[in-house]
């Protein structure tokens, strides 16, 4: 379940404080689809209101990008120049969920008869949508409430796959901490996922796991993937010192990869 609640901020004009929040959760987070050229999807999302208030919320695609640290970037005002969202059809605009209240919400993926195998991909996004989202402090100010949730939706058209390979491991910044990281490349048509858990050895012998972020590679990138390392034990420790020794299995739909090398 992907929940999100935000909190707008109280204007230091009022004598008390005024706020609103943005309490919705949708399931699922996320859909990866398979669907052949001419083919109709037809799927539906739940909305949940986790405030006791109705709310309404305003619902429209958008394009996405991935940034160098896998957040998402939507793109909802402009269409990107390989969307498939004119293929995408949504029950409406706007509803109202009531207090603690969930309803299901349709949505169509029409695939044309001519679309190429590839990857069609897009976002759900879920905002705040009537003036009922804004809180008013004083009279005739008013101060609209922030929030977004996105669902991302995969379509893999026809024979769609991905084709991953690991082109190198380097240490990198990853948060503010040097983190092991795996340069991966995907020369397939659709979206692909690395997994496993490697064993590691730091500089100082002590040994560890390293957990392989599952961040989607896109089709024609080489994306930056941070294989988390699992520290033994809790309480307070040294950190582990690199070099690091990593060995294991890379996995992936339709392909792995043997891994043991020193990470400097």
């Amino acid at each position: 379940m992907y929940r999100l609640r935000a909190l707008t901020l109280g204007l230091l004009l009022a004598p008390l404080a005024a706020t609103a929040q943005f309490a919705v959760n949708v399931t699922p987070s996320r859909f990866e689809l398979q669907a052949k050229p001419g083919q109709v999807l037809r799927e539906s999302l739940e909305i949940g209101n986790d405030d006791l208030a109705v709310a309404d919320y305003s619902l429209r695609t958008s394009d996405w990008t991935l940034n160098r640290d896998g957040g998402v970037e939507f793109q909802p005002d402009i269409l990107a120049p390989d969307t498939c969202r004119p293929w995408v059809r949504i029950e409406r605009f706007k509803v109202r969920v009531g207090g603690k209240s969930r309803r299901k919400y349709r949505f169509e993926v029409h695939v044309p008869a001519d679309a190429r195998e590839g990857l069609c991909r897009f976002a759900l996004l879920i905002e705040p949508g009537s003036i009922a989202t804004q809180i008013s402090p004083i009279e005739n100010i008013q101060m609209p409430l922030q929030g977004r949730i996105g669902v991302i939706v995969y379509v893999r058209v026809g024979n769609a796959k991905p084709a991953l390979t690991i082109e190198r491991l380097a240490m990198e910044p990853v948060n503010g901490r040097p983190t092991p990281v795996a340069f991966i490349r995907n020369d397939g048509t659709a979206q692909g996922r690395a997994d496993g858990v490697l064993e590691g050895a730091d500089a100082k012998g002590r040994s560890f796991e390293v957990v392989v972020s599952p961040l989607p590679v896109l089709p024609g990138e080489t994306r930056r993937i941070p294989l988390w390392p699992q520290e033994p034990g809790s309480g307070a420790k040294d950190p582990l010192v690199p070099p690091f020794r990593i060995k294991g299995t890379i996995e992936w739909e339709g392909g792995r990869a043997k891994v043991d090398t020193n990470v400097p």
